[in-house]
């Protein structure tokens, strides 16, 4: 089978849309679909059939994904081999700020410990601007919260949504709740806000940003309280513990690359990287559980 044929697959697979995978491999949707029809050519199965609108895999196209990975991871492998002894360009990795103080310093760290001369630029932007800066093959690999009913990524750390305020503040005094969120395409401001106007909690917007640093400056003056990550929350913070806010979502963080991957960081590397980073914070999670 063909590689490139291969990955634009798991493109597709990874990010649920042909559009996306055509950018990400820099081809023409058209080329895609040729290589698709290749693809069901050779295996003599149906991978695709029609939903409604959407395009999903068939069972056994959903069989193909793991022989797919398997072979790319296998290729990756032996090419990042081969590849060790040469200079190459810095990894191109982004980040949301939010996970920048806490996850994105603890897997460069892992990553660093594998592959001691490689070195790094960082992006610090949001998920959505992320995802574009990796079909434009701006950056390698981005940490991103994963989107809903996606397969996008490698798994990072399961992560739930808290309430935070500043350590000891009065948060329902004064009504309305000032709220200082995320930017609105958040998953955590969309939710919060919901959750508010089922309660009928009265809450006004005392600002919205897509910079976690920049929240968390507003947080520590004392302004409002906000909705974000577990991971996301400094010592200096407090979550808030009051069973009259609404609840908040579960999260999943991953690490997405490029289809066209960096020579020393490819899906075989990704892939183990993230599962011991998982490891290792599913068994501190284990020794901090109270």
């Amino acid at each position: 089978m063909d590689i490139d044929a291969l990955r634009s697959f798991i493109a597709f697979v990874d990010t649920g849309s042909f559009t996306r995978a055509a950018r990400q491999t820099y081809r023409t949707q058209s080329a895609i679909s040729m290589q698709m029809k290749k693809l069901e050519e050779e295996t003599g199965q149906e991978l695709f059939k029609k939903e409604g609108r959407n395009l999903t895999l068939t069972d056994s196209g959903r069989e193909l994904v793991s022989y797919a990975r398997r072979i790319i991871h296998l290729h990756d492998e032996a090419l990042s081999h081969y590849a060790r002894n040469k200079q190459h360009s810095p990894l191109r990795i982004g980040c949301p700020d939010d996970y920048a103080e806490s996850i994105l310093a603890d897997f460069i760290q892992l990553v660093s410990e594998q592959l001691p001369d490689l070195t790094y630029q960082i992006h610090c932007d949001s998920s959505r601007q992320l995802r574009l800066m990796l079909d434009a093959g701006e950056i390698d690999a981005a940490i991103l919260t994963r989107m809903p009913d996606a397969d996008e990524g490698y798994i990072l750390k399961h992560d739930k949504g808290v309430w935070v305020s500043l350590s000891g503040a009065t948060i329902f005094n004064p009504e309305p709740l000032p709220l200082i969120l995320y930017e609105p395409d958040c998953k955590f401001h969309s939710t919060a806000i919901d959750g508010l106007e089922k309660k009928g909690i009265p809450y006004r917007i005392v600002a919205s940003s897509s910079s976690a640093t920049a929240i968390k400056h507003l947080i520590r003056q004392g302004l409002g309280i906000t909705a974000m990550a577990t991971s996301s929350v400094n010592a200096d913070l407090e979550i808030i513990k009051n069973s009259q806010l609404p609840a908040l979502p579960a999260v999943d963080i991953v690490l997405a690359i490029a289809p066209i991957s960096h020579p020393l960081f490819g899906i075989s590397v990704a892939a183990q990287l993230s599962g011991t980073f998982f490891e290792q914070n599913a068994k501190a999670a284990l020794r901090n559980d109270p």
